[in-house]
């Protein structure tokens, strides 16, 4: 893949089109259940009521988010950044459509993207109800329609998402698939467990085979935001709409503290020590602390007594990247993160987006920051990670 801008997002979001679903699953073994768009006039489906027909995502014949059709609100003409489609008519196309998806790259001198799902994709799972082989043909269904954007252009670097119901064999399978259909890695859950009571625990044995077919492919694991674990303050019912939305990206972080040092006691790190972990969508100023705290426990407790044999944070620097887009306190500290361990992201058309105006912002984190060292974070590592 040539690099034109210098620039690579390690963190936007591939929309399905409409049709995706339909598209590529039999109807007639699962009708109305195939994820989709449906009208609704209900004001229950609605996370703002309005007095017309809208449309929203339905998976086994479930509401699958109430905002609207599609997260895009940096691409409308909305300069509060609040303002969901609430119909498909109303989405443009440089959102879900690879070919004018380029013009939008191009727009904001974006070389290439890392794609992570948008709707009706819930928390990187299509977990809806209890059917395994329903899940895993929307799982299929959901990594075609996304792995055939590589065939538009190889600035796009897909993401697979992974069956959960399914025995793990069906999942390492469905990794093997995806790659030979062009994806990059994989995202999932941090903690299934919780997102499913029936699932396995991360630290289970039973996701070994995962971690290995992933090592043997050379290609990362992600997770992205909260990647599925609750911990969330609860939101005030007298917050409006974009205080709200402004709550939960801010401290997004506070879910990647508590799962970065899980991996890092877990030994999963030790066992697979060529596997990466990608950690996106959660900047870079809370890392510092939390591998300090991770030595220092590791310290006390002697834990290479009890096989967790090399230091959290060397663990780090081998196997873990980290994400930022619009920080600079992270940036201050890169050395002590490790700076082949940082990239970029735009985080592209989600509301926190720095689109269209990427490069304002990367100038503004990186201010002061010799060119060796932005080159790495800005496109280097990702290279590197990827091998586009």
């Amino acid at each position: 893949m040539e690099i034109k801008y210098g620039l690579i997002s390690c963190d936007s979001h591939a929309q399905p089109h409409k049709n995706a679903f339909l598209d590529r699953m039999s109807k007639d073994k699962w009708g109305d259940k195939i994820p989709q768009l449906k009208e609704t006039s209900d004001k229950a489906h609605m996370a703002v009521p309005y007095d017309r027909t809208v449309e929203r995502w339905f998976v086994n014949g479930e509401l699958v988010g109430n905002r609207g059709v599609v997260n895009c609100p940096t691409v409308m003409d909305d300069p509060m950044r609040k303002y969901f489609p609430q119909t498909w008519d109303e989405v443009p196309a440089i959102v879900y459509d690879p070919a004018e998806r380029l013009k939008a790259l191009d727009s904001d001198g974006v070389d290439a993207e890392v794609l992570f799902p948008n709707d009706p994709v819930q928390s990187g799972t299509m977990i809806q109800g209890e059917d395994a082989a329903f899940e895993l043909d929307c799982v299929r269904a959901y990594n075609d329609a996304i792995g055939e954007w590589r065939e538009v252009s190889d600035r796009f670097i897909p993401l697979a998402i992974i069956p959960y119901l399914s025995e793990i064999e069906v999942a390492v399978a469905e990794v093997q698939r995806a790659v030979k259909k062009g994806h990059k890695g994989i995202t999932m859950l941090a903690e299934p467990s919780q997102t499913h009571p029936g699932l396995h625990h991360f630290n289970d044995p039973y996701w070994n085979p995962l971690w290995e077919v992933c090592q043997d492919l050379d290609i990362p694991i992600h997770w992205h935001a909260s990647a599925g674990l609750n911990l969330k303050m609860p939101r005030w019912k007298g917050y409006t709409r974009n205080q709200e939305q402004a709550m939960g990206p801010s401290g997004g972080f506070s879910t990647s503290a508590q799962f970065m040092p899980n991996l890092l006691f877990s030994g999963v790190l030790d066992k697979y020590p060529t596997l990466k972990w990608v950690s996106a969508e959660t900047g870079l100023g809370w890392v510092n602390y939390i591998l300090e705290g991770c030595d220092h426990e590791w310290e006390r407790r002697h834990l290479w007594t009890e096989g967790i044999v090399t230091r959290p944070s060397e663990l780090f620097k081998r196997q873990l990247y980290v994400d930022f887009w619009y920080e600079s306190a992270g940036i201050q500290l890169r050395h002590k993160i490790g700076i082949d361990n940082i990239m970029w992201e735009s985080d592209y058309p989600h509301s926190t987006s720095t689109y269209p105006e990427s490069w304002e912002f990367v100038k503004r984190s990186l201010a002061g920051v010799p060119q060796e060292d932005c080159d790495k974070m800005l496109y280097g590592n990702a290279m590197r990670i990827y091998n586009p």
